[in-house]
């Protein structure tokens, strides 16, 4: 007789994380971490993402004894700077303009936290966003109509996002959302999980 399949949660309040997910899988829970996102003194940004989605993960994961737990979070950098969602019109203006005719990465970790060994799965997508040089008028345009206040680089590239861009060099599309999907299913996989 096989053993029941583990709950799948997802660590993360975000529609953007639970619509991706919902391509993968089609019932799975959504708990809040809780994690506390500031950086820390020196450290990389692809180091941040990744230290923050097993934080996540493993936020989430105490207490539930058989289950698989997704912990993601992404880190935008510009020269070394990083790019926190805006969280105003303003600000996100000062983004797309500092980003204009320049390449932002994009640094989006993953972990899959299996609670019935306490096994940890870590991935790091980097993807590349190489903008167009933007008006101000294409700029005040944008951030009006779309409103890209609680995404990192001001941009929601599932939308008109997509329009501010050049390229865009990626192994995983979905990553730029927020789930690398690619990763997860196969990080899915070696849990034991059947995807497709």
């Amino acid at each position: 007789m096989n053993a029941a399949a583990p709950r799948i949660v997802l660590a993360s309040t975000s529609r953007y994380r639970a619509e991706l997910l919902r391509r993968l899988l089609p019932d799975f829970e959504q708990r809040a971490p809780g994690t506390d996102e500031a950086a820390l003194p020196g450290e990389a940004p692809d180091t941040r993402a990744a230290r923050l989605a097993v934080a996540k993960a493993a936020a989430v994961a105490d207490g539930l004894p058989d289950a698989l737990v997704i912990g993601s979070d992404q880190v935008a950098e510009l020269d070394g700077d990083v790019l926190d969602k805006p969280g105003s019109a303003a600000n996100a203006r000062a983004q797309l303009a500092a980003s204009s005719g320049r390449v932002v990465h994009f640094h989006t970790a993953l972990c899959l936290l299996d609670t019935r060994n306490g096994r940890r799965q870590i991935h790091v997508d980097r993807t590349r966003v190489h903008f167009r040089t933007l008006g101000i008028a294409e700029i005040d345009r944008y951030v009006a109509r779309e409103q890209p206040l609680d995404c990192a680089g001001s941009f929601k590239c599932e939308g008109l996002g997509i329009s501010l861009f050049e390229r865009i060099d990626s192994e995983d599309p979905s990553a730029l959302i927020g789930l690398p999907l690619i990763a997860l299913a196969g990080l899915l996989r070696a849990a034991g999980l059947a995807v497709p």
